[in-house]
């Protein structure tokens, strides 16, 4: 329960990444509550995912997904250009958190 808890926690801080240029510099109030909101729920399931993790791998996983949404979403949809160096970074992000799940015990 742990790692999914820990998943949905990186999934919702991918969505607060993409939430932050909305609020232009925060001065639209409505993105930027959501922006806040995002953030809240992301560190409150990340929360309940380190009752069962180890806090490193925990955060590592987490930041990782964020890592690898907010470059994998910047791609897609804001046609951010693909660059070796970028790949690579995703191939060792993505490299890092199966080693991280595979190494850590079931919680």
């Amino acid at each position: 329960m742990s790692w999914l808890l820990l998943i949905a926690a990186g999934l919702v801080e991918v969505a607060w990444s993409q939430s932050i240029k909305p609020t232009a510099g925060f001065t639209r109030p409505l993105p930027t509550l959501v922006c806040f909101a995002l953030a809240a729920v992301a560190v409150y399931l990340l929360s309940l995912a380190m009752r069962g993790l180890p806090v490193g791998t925990a955060y590592a996983v987490f930041t990782g997904i964020g890592a690898i949404g907010a470059i994998t979403l910047g791609i897609v949809v804001h046609k951010d250009p693909v660059t070796a160096g970028r790949v690579a970074a995703l191939v060792l992000i993505v490299g890092g958190v199966a080693l991280s799940r595979a190494t850590t015990p079931d919680a």
